[in-house]
């Protein structure tokens, strides 16, 4: 585990260790998790260029005057999108690639729990949010992120450590109970990001689970009202504080803890963490990077699963956008 107090002396040397001019984009940062990490990032970095991608103007509009606040030489910019569509998802990479030259930073946080829904392009919505979106935003930016000279990383918070049975008959895995559900994404989200990792070993790449944290993707649950009723019952009894969570992911995206094969900041005390086999860091919400999701991304690679969800979220992502996948 990673202390507290380590993170923090960790984040407090970004400014002496990371150059400044920082190029940070927040997918998913108007609520949540993504809110919390972009005020945290906001506090630290030296005059950084931060690009926030949501659906919510004013929520976006308040959190940009409050980072202004924070840091007033950033550079804030809000793309409003519904990321859980691919088209959309091309058009603001394309936005993105006419204003930044590299990027430093993808941070990944889009999701929800509207699971019988279905997008516009023919997508389950929270499989296309979970998956397809954050792997179209990844490809697309990849070349971006490889070209930055410092900090070169992509960070994904979804369910890291709950790796688990993968159906290949039913990848979205809808009519599944929610742990279920929860266990195939993480197995896909790593499978994916450990895929990616061989072709840019340059970029690090880390896949985290935030626990209990205070935030939007509730506001579309439908089903396990008894559950989601309990999580918000025990929540203020176990759920990470936002500034400790907004704390500990900026530790995550720029720490060299997980510095893959770019750079990172110093944390005393904690050793450079061990990444599962394909380059990629699965992390619990106390930052250790766990070996637990090694075994079974193994045997997935081993049966020819980590090929067959590859080749089907890329095969989903041709016949929508009707480009390559980025193979």
């Amino acid at each position: 585990m990673v202390s507290l107090p380590q993170v923090l002396a960790s984040n407090q040397r970004i400014a002496s260790t990371l150059p400044p001019g920082l190029v940070a984009v927040f997918v998913g940062g108007t609520s949540g998790v993504g809110e919390y990490t972009v005020k945290a990032f906001a506090r630290y970095a030296v005059r950084p260029r931060v690009y926030i991608i949501g659906r919510s103007q004013e929520s976006a509009d308040r959190i940009m005057q409050e980072c202004q606040q924070l840091n007033p030489g950033a550079t804030f910019d809000f793309l409003q999108a519904d990321v859980s569509l691919l088209v959309t998802v091309d058009e603001v990479c394309r936005q993105l690639s006419q204003r930044v030259k590299t990027i430093n930073l993808l941070f990944l946080t889009q999701g929800t729990m509207a699971f019988s829904k279905t997008t516009s392009e023919g997508l389950p919505l929270a499989f296309a949010t979970a998956t397809h979106s954050r792997l179209r935003f990844i490809l697309n930016l990849l070349p971006l992120i490889q070209a930055a000279s410092s900090l070169r990383r992509v960070v994904s918070v979804l369910a890291a450590t709950c790796e688990g049975p993968i159906d290949l008959a039913n990848l979205p895995a809808q009519g599944a109970p929610l742990q279920q559900w929860r266990n195939q994404m993480a197995s896909i989200q790593s499978l994916l990001l450990a895929q990616v990792s061989q072709r840019a070993p340059e970029v690090s790449f880390v896949h985290t689970v935030p626990g209990i944290v205070r935030g939007g993707i509730m506001r579309d649950a439908e089903t396990n009202v008894v559950l989601v009723a309990l999580t918000k019952l025990l929540m203020p009894f176990l759920e990470t504080p936002p500034g400790e969570c907004g704390e500990r992911h900026v530790f995550l995206a720029t720490s060299a803890v997980y510095q893959g094969g770019g750079v990172g900041v110093p944390a005393d005390g904690v050793g450079v963490g061990s990444a599962t086999s394909g380059g990629l860091y699965s992390v619990d919400n106390k930052g250790e990077a766990s070996t637990g999701p090694v075994k079974v991304l193994d045997g997935f690679r081993v049966d020819g699963t980590a090929e067959k969800v590859w080749e089907g979220v890329v095969r989903d992502m041709e016949r929508i956008t009707n480009k390559s996948g980025g193979n």
